[in-house]
């Protein structure tokens, strides 16, 4: 990225350039000379062009993280996670869905929830497969779940739809990649209609994600219910149609010290933190 004018020079890349293209320079005379009381009047320009440059490059930071983050791991993301479509199908059911609906899979990777969700809508309905990462994008063309939905390049901070285009919103696993999530959920509540659906769900429980990963359960994890509850509280009243949240859970026992110490696609109990809001 770059400008097209040279907000960056001095006096001194002023002098370079009048001795480096001296027919040009002798077409403006007094360059040099006047240099000082042109640049500090170009002074207060450049800084404020620097500045909202660097503040946007520091906002794309954490999305060229991301994706960087899963690009790495697209190619073999299907054979890693091969046992969770199941749970996404269960997952997609609780959304209750209509034919002819139009719903997002949010960060959908590579479309293990597209399927299902085409055949809750069936063939009226409008199902769009959404995700910051094209190598995840690729992933899913080449696994055939183009058919079932369209897969379009975007970050779920900054929808590229209209609000209250959407009946259902389906995120997977997303609420914990996003920078921001307070913003996130309101973007999410922008873009669903009056009485949507979102759902936010995990194919696995946080308690087994902090085995999986050999740390304690966090407190400050967004899907942890004392933080989901009230963001979606603020969430809801940022609509211009009024919503009322309910939040329904899938209560599963305990998990063995067996359980707890298998690994991923060993014998595990499918343990759910997932959120649904009714708008």
């Amino acid at each position: 990225m770059g400008t097209q004018f040279h907000l960056e020079v001095d006096e001194t890349a002023v002098a370079a350039f009048a001795d480096a293209f001296p027919e040009e320079a002798a077409t403006a005379p007094g360059l040099v000379e006047s240099a000082p009381a042109e640049l500090a009047v170009l002074a207060r320009h450049r800084d404020g062009v620097f500045e909202r440059f660097a503040a946007f490059v520091a906002e794309r930071a954490e999305r060229t993280a991301t994706r960087a983050f899963f690009t790495r791991r697209a190619a073999t993301w299907e054979e890693r996670f091969a046992d969770d479509g199941p749970r996404y199908a269960a997952a997609v059911d609780r959304m209750e869905l209509c034919p002819g609906a139009r719903v997002l899979d949010l960060g959908c990777g590579t479309g293990r929830a597209l399927p299902a969700l085409r055949a809750h809508v069936g063939d009226a309905g409008l199902v769009l497969g959404i995700d910051l990462a094209p190598a995840m994008l690729t992933a899913a063309r080449r696994e055939g779940r183009a058919k079932d939905g369209a897969l379009l390049p975007a970050g779920a901070c900054r929808l590229p739809l209209p609000t209250a285009a959407l009946d259902a919103v389906f995120s997977a696993g997303l609420i914990n990649h996003v920078p921001d999530p307070a913003t996130a959920l309101r973007e999410w509540a922008r873009v669903t209609a009056p009485d949507g659906t979102l759902l936010l769900y995990h194919p696995s429980g946080r308690a087994e994600r902090a085995v999986r990963h050999g740390r304690p359960t966090d407190p400050d994890d967004p899907l942890a219910e004392h933080h989901l509850r009230p963001a979606r509280a603020r969430r809801a009243g940022t609509c211009p149609a009024t919503r009322t949240p309910r939040t329904t859970s899938w209560p599963v026992p305990p998990a063995s010290p067996d359980e707890r110490a298998a690994p991923r696609h060993g014998v595990r109990r499918a343990r759910h933190a997932e959120s649904r809001c009714r708008q």
